[in-house]
């Protein structure tokens, strides 16, 4: 066989014959005979090298231009969120919740979100269902639960069934979800100069709260210049108490109190202006912190803990707000002035994320309505003033589940502000349900001709209704049990008009069928009916007659002397 002829391309050398043995490599490009063509295998793989290589090149061209821009996207939207949230509030909408007339003292709203209970000077606690309220914004419930007292405080429990009311008797009151009592605490003897010696407090409350530990156990202040610890367990006497004193020994009133955290500290804020921190974990003798001159001498009325747990917030009623470091509290971190309050429960809260802080004014006489303030806790500077309304600014509560902030007003209405897109739940709810209008029942009445004269074969038959019956039965004084009539003539009332004695009143009213009239003689009335016996005898003389004797003396004898005349002179 002869060999076939041998082409060489590049460096890769091939022979076409069948029995080519030997495969030489050369750097001649096709320089014997006619240039055949190129074998199907060689194209292929060729091809698919480029391919692959122009496709890793692209894959690696978009991955690190996809890694770039998802960078630089991640870079703003942090950016952008940190500048959000600093400053953040949800204020885009707001909503009106009308409790009454007079100033709202009191707000809570339970862990959950979904109840928000409200209470006032007016002595009213009202109850707001977010679930089952529609625009209206009308509550479901309003109590007083304690009488003739105003509101100071509400505030529900960690798991939210219970709600504790704070007011200005001494006796603090625990209700349900629903406002029905479940207990109240004793009220002490105020004949005792030994406080710790009496049962439960012996002036009007300040104020109280709820151990975040434990749901069953809960604080009241009181002007008797006492806290005390309540348990549900035990309603007769509480379980534990503390004595505030002033720098000179005397007794001073705790008006704003606030458990840290997880429980374990109890900050106070006085009447004196002093901020007292007591550990329950130790003896109650002496306070682990005290600030004697945080404030002025004047109530504080308001005292919280920031979510971190190292700074505290006071607003007291000496137009100010001040803003202290738990770690170091010799020194106050910023003050912010001429905040003025006329009410002595105005709150200061912490923001859900701790980078503002909240707090109210009241109108002054230059000033057209009350503002809510931001400040910023890093600085104290004012990052937002929301004017709320044309009364005075009491009670701020910032939910941080809805993030909605719920302001009491001086005018009894409740203010909500929330987010469209960053508010959950709560009066979002509410607004997109349209209010019912109670539909009247439409009674349609067909016209009934009256043919007196047709035969009983086309005669109508009338409706058969008991109106008419029930009017008839109505008039009948018997059937109604129509009650006396009052006399509208004579003096002495129903006795005098029936007669003079009670036993006349008594006759009339036996029933008797035969009545004796009060100016008839009674011996008059008996022999009467002498002459009837007489002659028709019914009683007495037919059960004598068979044994009666007969009569032999009747009249006057004739001997007999006449009457003796009368002597005369």
């Amino acid at each position: 066989m002869n060999k076939g002829k041998k082409i060489s391309f590049g460096k890769i050398s091939t022979n076409f014959g069948q029995n080519a043995t030997v495969i030489e490599a050369s750097g001649n490009f096709g320089t014997f005979g006619p240039t055949p063509s190129k074998p199907v295998q060689i194209e292929n793989l060729e091809d698919d090298t480029e391919q692959q290589q122009i496709k890793e090149i692209m894959v690696e061209s978009n991955r690190s231009t996809y890694e770039d821009k998802k960078a630089k996207a991640e870079n703003s939207s942090d950016s952008e969120n940190e500048a959000e949230d600093d400053g953040f509030v949800p204020c885009s909408h707001e909503v009106y919740m009308t409790h009454g007339n007079k100033a709202i003292t009191a707000l809570s709203t339970d862990p959950s979100g979904a109840r928000l209970a409200s209470g006032s000077v007016d002595y009213d606690v009202s109850f707001w269902d977010f679930a089952g309220m529609d625009s209206a914004m009308r509550s479901f419930r309003t109590l007083q639960p304690c009488d003739n007292h105003p509101i100071r405080s509400l505030q529900y429990s960690s798991t939210g069934d219970l709600l504790l009311v704070i007011s200005g008797a001494a006796q603090a009151k625990v209700l349900d979800r629903d406002g029905f009592e479940q207990m109240e605490t004793v009220k002490g003897d105020m004949y005792i100069t030994d406080q710790a010696r009496t049962k439960g407090h012996t002036a009007g409350l300040m104020s109280g709260t709820w151990n975040p530990t434990s749901r069953e156990e809960f604080l009241t202040t009181s002007a008797d210049g006492t806290a005390r610890v309540w348990s549900l367990n035990n309603i007769k006497t509480h379980i534990n108490i503390i004595k505030f004193r002033a720098q000179n020994g005397l007794k001073t009133s705790p008006t704003a109190c606030t458990y840290s955290r997880d429980g374990r500290v109890l900050a106070c804020g006085c009447s004196d202006g002093s901020i007292q921190l007591w550990d329950l974990r130790k003896s109650v003798v002496a306070p682990t912190g005290l600030i004697r001159s945080a404030h002025l001498p004047t109530e504080i009325s308001s005292i919280n803990y920031s979510h971190m747990g190292y700074l505290l917030a006071s607003r007291s009623c000496d137009d100010t707000l001040k803003l202290w470091d738990i770690r170091n509290l010799k020194q106050n971190i910023y003050t912010v002035a001429d905040l003025y309050s006329r009410y002595d429960t105005t709150d200061a809260i912490f923001s859900p994320n701790d980078k503002l802080v909240v707090t109210g004014t009241s109108i002054k006489k230059d000033e057209a309505s009350g503002h809510l303030l931001f400040y910023d806790t890093t600085t104290l500077e004012l990052k937002r003033c929301l004017d709320v309304t044309n009364s005075h600014v009491i009670k701020v509560l910032w939910h941080p589940k809805l993030n909605q902030i719920f302001t009491g007003v001086g005018n009894g209405i409740i203010k909500c502000y929330y987010d469209q897109k960053r508010s959950m739940r709560g009066v979002t709810l509410c607004t997109t349900k349209l209010h019912r209008r109670v539909k009247h029942a439409e009674v349609v009445s067909t016209q009934q001709v009256i043919t007196p004269h047709a035969l009983p074969l086309f005669r109508q038959e009338r409706r058969k209704t008991s109106r008419k019956q029930m009017e008839k039965d109505r008039l009948d004084p018997v059937k109604s049990r129509r009650p006396d009539l009052p006399i509208t003539s004579g003096q002495g009332g129903r006795l005098a008009s029936s007669g003079g004695t009670l036993s006349s009143y008594v006759i009339r009213n036996l029933g008797l069928s035969k009545r004796v009239d009060d100016d008839q003689d009674p011996r008059e009335a008996i022999l009467k009916y002498a002459k009837e016996a007489a002659e028709n005898p019914y009683w007495i003389a037919p059960a004598y007659a068979k044994t009666q004797p007969k009569t032999i003396l009747e009249g006057v004898h004739e001997g007999e002397p006449s009457n003796k005349k009368a002597k005369t002179e």
